[in-house]
């Protein structure tokens, strides 16, 4: 047995699929029905680690919102610093997110082909050399490159933690545990104003990246000593680029996965409108204080992860999936249009209360949507789980920073842009869903054909196989 592996993992315990087999053997294993609702990993393993590792997991997709919110309260001072224009300094957020987003693309198929522990031990250590780097930055180019390594290497906790979830669950546990993890990367966007705002009370900007850097070396400590690896040597990608663009080219051919994955991306994205115009939104135009803005992110961000507690423990395992992630999108679409109704002054004049409502109906919502989405998504992969990975945390991540900028493109005065872009997101997401997924022609599956014929994607090896 490897060193590091979890004991009884099912993946280790089964043999490989023959690429020749492949679709036969997909075809040949039992409805969702029939299959046993239990974790890959050994439970009693599992019961005794389980708690460090929803921690670890969590913490490694906190650790870049951490990076980026963090920071947020120290932008004016970093302008003064560096004596640059604030529309340089807002640069540093651009290239942290985008290098969160593409870094995924190149760090999930490493960690097919070389197994979850090693890119993601070298991925923290760049991340923490990087983020040092930023507390020294003489310049605001110099910054602005930091962060851009810094979100490249962040984006390993984000693409590998999702990888190694697919590695130890199916089905409806996975479900689970994505509900679960909710509970504790959803805190991160929370805490991380607040935090980076008490740090600046007692030193600059530059404690900002110190203090990340700690988390960062405690982060990779934990890591290095109790988790352990999840992808068995045989499950490992060994053909190089080749390899590598097969899983991907079967990914991005796969109608079901892909239909999952726009359309998590899209949710994805209202709620990146709701994260870039609600300040603005509550405190401009409402005129709220912004103490009671950071209330009212708290009360939204409280109600995302609640939901997505009930989702876990009692929706997942009675109801359908797709019935779920789909009553999500209705909730999201009603809310947004109840928000653009207000905003275009349908009911009068709406005060404060009635818009903190409908954007807290709206972001718990997100609560169904968003780890179901990932779930859905992640059942469609048999061998190609960091690939899969990287494909939903990118696109969820360039398709919400599109989003975005689209929130203020009608001014200060009014909140209609905001409301448009969430319901626009909302009904594409839903557009994708219905017309790819088709959720009415099959019978929610982890590994098992459908009635319409749909098998699970395969991994590149056996994609030659079948194509010879």
């Amino acid at each position: 047995m490897p060193e590091g592996h979890i004991p009884g993992s099912a993946r280790a315990e089964s043999h490989p699929v023959a690429p020749e087999y492949a679709k036969a053997d997909a075809a040949a294993e039992p409805r969702p029905s029939q299959q046993p609702d239990q974790p890959k990993a050994n439970p009693t393993a599992l019961r005794r680690t389980g708690l460090l590792v929803i921690l670890v997991l969590g913490g490694l997709t906190a650790t870049p919102p951490l990076a980026m919110d963090m920071y947020l309260p120290a932008l004016p001072e970093v302008t003064r610093s560096l004596h640059a224009p604030a529309a340089t300094v807002q640069l540093t957020l651009t290239a942290c997110l985008a290098g969160m987003a593409l870094g995924q693309l190149l760090i999930g198929p490493m960690s097919d082909r070389w197994g979850r522990r090693r890119p993601l031990l070298l991925g923290l250590a760049v991340y923490i050399v990087a983020t040092a780097l930023c507390a020294f930055a003489p310049t605001v180019e110099t910054l602005i490159a930091f962060r851009l390594a810094q979100g490249l290497a962040g984006s390993a906790g984000i693409v590998i933690a999702r990888a190694v979830v697919r590695d130890l669950y199916d089905g409806n546990a996975m479900a689970r545990f994505f509900s679960t993890l909710m509970l504790v990367s959803g805190v991160a966007p929370v805490v991380a104003p607040l935090i980076g705002g008490q740090v600046l009370r007692v030193t600059d900007w530059r404690g900002v990246f110190v203090v990340l850097t700690a988390i960062g070396i405690a982060l990779l400590a934990v890591v290095w000593a109790k988790l352990p690896e999840t992808l068995t040597p045989a499950e490992r990608h060994g053909g190089g680029v080749g390899e590598t663009l097969h899983a991907m080219r079967g990914l991005l051919t796969d109608r079901v996965f892909m239909g999952y994955t726009l359309a998590g991306g899209f949710a994805f994205a209202a709620l990146f409108a709701y994260i870039s115009a609600s300040p603005f939104v509550i405190q401009e135009i409402h005129g709220a204080s912004p103490q009671t803005f950071s209330l009212l992110f708290g009360v939204n961000s409280v109600g995302l992860v609640l939901v997505g507690q009930i989702n876990g423990k009692v929706l997942v395992g009675r109801v359908s999936l797709d019935k779920v992630f789909a009553v999500g999108l209705t909730i999201v679409a009603v809310s947004a249009t109840a928000l653009l109704l207000m905003s275009l002054g349908a009911f009068g004049a709406a005060g404060l209360v009635p818009v903190s409502a409908a954007l807290f109906v709206l972001m718990s919502a997100m609560g169904i949507t968003l780890p179901n989405t990932q779930a859905l998504a992640l059942m469609r992969v048999r061998h190609a789980a960091g690939s899969a990975s990287a494909l939903l945390g990118t696109s969820s991540f360039l398709i919400g920073a599109v989003a975005s900028p689209l929130v203020g493109v009608a001014g200060e005065d009014t909140a209609v842009p905001m409301a448009v872009v969430q319901l626009a997101a909302a009904l594409v997401a839903a557009i994708c869903f219905m017309a790819l997924c088709r959720p009415w022609n099959r019978r929610t599956a982890s590994g098992t054909t459908t009635e319409d014929g749909d098998t699970p994607v395969p991994s590149g090896a056996e994609r030659k196989g079948q194509e010879s």
